[in-house]
């Protein structure tokens, strides 16, 4: 009979490695950072780069999915150092988060 109440056979399909779960930490934190910043300053809708109007969160979103398609691309179409790609996706993402 198979253990389905496990913590392992629930995850047992991700590859959980410390990279992986610093990741996710760093996303959680982020959000639970945002969070309490929206609490203590609520943010107003501000006009950058980007072609509308945005909000801290809105551009939290827009800049996480950006960072990922870039270090997805750099992924996909280099073979060069993913650390150097990830380097860029942050850059990306606080472009994004401070100007857009």
């Amino acid at each position: 009979m198979e253990n389905t109440d496990s913590t392992a056979s629930l995850f047992g399909w991700m590859a959980w490695t410390p990279e992986v779960a610093i990741f996710f930490i760093c996303i959680g934190l982020m959000l639970a950072g945002m969070t309490v910043w929206q609490i203590r300053s609520p943010s107003i809708e501000r006009k950058g780069f980007l072609p509308m109007p945005t909000t801290r969160g809105d551009r939290l979103f827009i800049g996480l999915l950006t960072a990922a398609y870039v270090n997805l691309a750099w992924a996909g179409f280099t073979e060069m150092q993913q650390a150097i790609g990830a380097a860029i996706s942050f850059v990306v993402l606080l472009v994004v988060m401070r100007w857009g």
